[in-house]
């Protein structure tokens, strides 16, 4: 959230010192009212394209909706802890290709079918990436090494 904050005051006067440049090479022209136009343009492109690299810099969170019927409030799971590495086991719900698993941020998001959806905290180090990932008979298994 923070470099989120440090983007949104950065790009504003990014932005402000590009038109700047790009009003004083226009007044070093004399071309008067082309040189005009030309800014416009050029403003509209530099925040069309700030909107678009600003997507693709902020990493967005994956939003999922849990459930509160009694199934989801019983879903249980191991953390097995490591030196270098935690195994993860749980029933997840449905077909192997309707599975999907982030770690973002030391949270695991687990995605399987019926609307399942669940947010677990993994503890340790700040750089973990999974490594593997089964899935057999309803049952996930993963492995999430410390990098």
């Amino acid at each position: 959230m923070n470099s989120e904050k440090s983007l949104n005051y950065i790009v504003p006067v990014a932005l402000l010192i590009l038109f700047g440049v790009i009003y004083a090479m226009s007044l070093r022209a004399d071309n008067g009212f082309v040189s005009f136009i030309l800014i416009g343009i050029a403003l509209v492109t530099i925040v069309y394209w700030t909107g678009i690299i600003k997507k693709m810099v902020v990493t967005n969170k994956p939003k999922f909706k849990q459930r509160g019927d009694a199934e989801s409030k019983n879903w249980v799971y191991d953390l097995i802890k490591g030196d270098q590495e935690t195994v993860f086991v749980a029933e997840v719900p449905g077909p192997e290709d309707k599975i999907m698993v982030r770690l973002i941020d030391k949270v695991l998001y687990v995605r399987g079918s019926q609307g399942f959806s669940k947010e677990v905290p993994i503890e340790g180090s700040n750089e973990m990436e999974i490594s593997d990932f089964k899935y057999r008979n309803g049952v996930l298994t993963l492995r999430i090494k410390d990098l």
